[in-house]
């Protein structure tokens, strides 16, 4: 699939989101919706998406959306698989969208007993590395040294391991990936879709009022933070893990990555970093790129 089959493809979500400019959680949706089509249910915690998709009766969205309490996206998407099994209805995506508070923290308990069932839904986490909708609190997910509204001088853990928290489920599909590298997000998407089982995918959703950079540059971020190799593409299949696209080109050699401070630089929330805490990122990201290359 190339960028004019993607484009080709009809969209789910209708004209007036609330979303703000240069939103990569809207941009990941899109690329998502497109790909699972009309015959899909998406569950929608507490995040910044149950506010963009617009206040009933309106709405958005083209699909039956279903809003819930952010610790239970995957219980109730479970409940939903279940009902439409009892009901015989077929062809039908259950889709969990959830942020990382609602993945990495609040909502992992529900996530993982669906893991452990593995049931047969996808779960998607944008990850915008804090609780955004709420005033930008860090979470699981936020990367150290990155400032936030609990964590004024930069956040002193680095990001939690969410890669390795769902591999240790043995569910049949796990992968990442990036609104900048749509080809990549959509060949993703629509192997999830022809998969059963619980499928899980890690989606980079840079946020510009959250990560303080001007609106028209989230591709751009989404690039950096790929090329840097703080952010890595790729897919796991039944165990095997491979990397892809651009992650692909580093992990072979082809292409050398970039210095981290390209991508540190261009965000508000990483203003005033320590060369100390800079080097102990770039430490982080060697020992996560050598901890992937296990699983291959």
């Amino acid at each position: 699939m190339n960028i004019k089959d993607i484009v080709k493809l009809p969209d789910q979500i209708l004209p007036g989101t609330a979303a703000c400019p240069g939103c990569g959680l809207q941009l990941n949706l899109r690329l998502t919706l497109k790909v699972l089509g009309k015959r899909t249910v998406i569950v929608i915690p507490a995040s910044c998406t149950s506010v963009i998709q617009g206040i009933y009766p309106g709405s958005a969205f083209n699909i039956v959306t279903i809003n819930t309490a952010i610790e239970t996206a995957a219980s109730l998407s479970s409940g939903i698989v279940a009902a439409l099994e009892v009901r015989k209805i077929p062809d039908v995506t259950v889709l969990a969208w959830a942020g990382d508070g609602a993945t990495f923290d609040i909502g992992l308990q529900a996530l993982s007993s669906v893991a452990e069932r593995n049931e047969n839904l996808l779960y998607i986490c944008y990850d915008n590395e804090a609780y955004m909708n709420t005033g930008i609190q860090r979470s699981g997910a936020t990367p150290l040294g990155a400032k936030t509204t609990t964590t004024p001088t930069g956040k002193r853990e680095h990001k939690k391991d969410i890669f390795g928290i769902m591999y240790s489920h043995h569910i049949p599909y796990i992968a990442s990936g990036c609104p900048s590298f749509p080809v990549d997000l959509v060949e993703k998407v629509k192997r999830a879709k022809e998969t059963r089982g619980t499928r899980f995918i890690h989606l980079l959703s840079p946020c510009p009022p959250g990560w303080g950079y001007p609106s028209s540059m989230t591709i751009k971020v989404g690039k950096l933070a790929v090329e840097t190799g703080i952010w890595v593409l790729y897919e796991v299949i039944d165990g095997s893990l491979k990397f892809t696209g651009l992650s692909k080109m580093i992990y072979e050699g082809r292409v050398r990555r970039k210095p981290i401070q390209e991508y540190l630089k261009m965000q508000r929330r990483f203003k005033g970093i320590t060369e100390e805490d800079i080097r102990l990122i770039e430490e982080w990201v060697e020992t996560y790129w050598d901890y992937l290359k296990k699983f291959t």
